[in-house]
């Protein structure tokens, strides 16, 4: 399920108590303790938690409550937990962990004696190629461009021998740092590109306030 569908699931008034039973209580918790804080009946409980699992928001495990052993302990019980899965849903999308981990990457290889622009540019590029890589989409270089970089909240729209950005994926830390993650964003999309396997499409910056500052266009 997708972060907007997994965000919907909570919209539900009782699937929203019985997640917060979940996460407040101090150790994973059953059905029916979990019915019990939230208010909500035993026979609804065990869907609507179903569904925030099925979601990804919660995380089951097994266990005997009684905390005993052996013979005579009991039967394993359903427990709940909250998820180890971060949800972050903005719109439109926004990616800073992107640009935050080429940041602290870049820094971590200062400190290891690398100059910071070379540090910065060599980690954008190998995010950008990691990302090109692991697509699998068909169609020529600027289709197979457009759909990775969509994937990546982008927003890219073919325009004959060129792709738009028409989304900044950084676009608050553009704001107030505009060279720094301009250039940051330049290289992630040529990183993207080189991973793809691309040799006539190339980013450029052209920036402009109703699209990204990068285009992709043939050479």
């Amino acid at each position: 399920m997708d972060q907007l569908g997994a965000v919907a699931v909570l919209a539900d008034p009782v699937r929203h108590r019985l997640y917060d039973a979940v996460v407040e209580a101090a150790e994973p918790i059953g059905r029916e303790e979990a019915a019990r804080l939230a208010g909500v009946p035993l026979h609804s409980a065990r869907f609507h938690l179903d569904r925030l699992v099925d979601a990804g928001l919660l995380e089951v495990s097994f266990a005997r409550i009684s905390g005993r052993s052996g013979p005579g302990a009991g039967r394993t019980a359903k427990l709940y937990r909250r998820s180890r899965v971060e949800i972050t849903v903005s719109v439109p999308r926004r990616s800073y962990d992107l640009v935050g981990g080429v940041l602290a990457a870049a820094f971590e290889r200062t400190l290891a004696g690398d100059r910071a622009a070379a540090s910065l540019r060599d980690e954008a590029q190998d995010r950008g190629r990691a990302i090109g890589a692991s697509y699998d989409g068909s169609g020529d270089e600027l289709d197979r461009a457009a759909g990775a970089l969509a994937a990546e909240g982008f927003e890219p729209r073919r325009e004959g021998d060129d792709v738009c950005l028409r989304n900044c994926p950084f676009d608050a830390l553009a704001t107030d740092h505009t060279a720094l993650v301009c250039g940051v964003n330049l290289d992630v999309v040529t990183g993207v590109l080189d991973g793809l396997g691309c040799v006539s499409a190339q980013a450029r910056l052209e920036p402009a306030a109703d699209h990204c500052c990068v285009r992709v266009a043939l050479r």
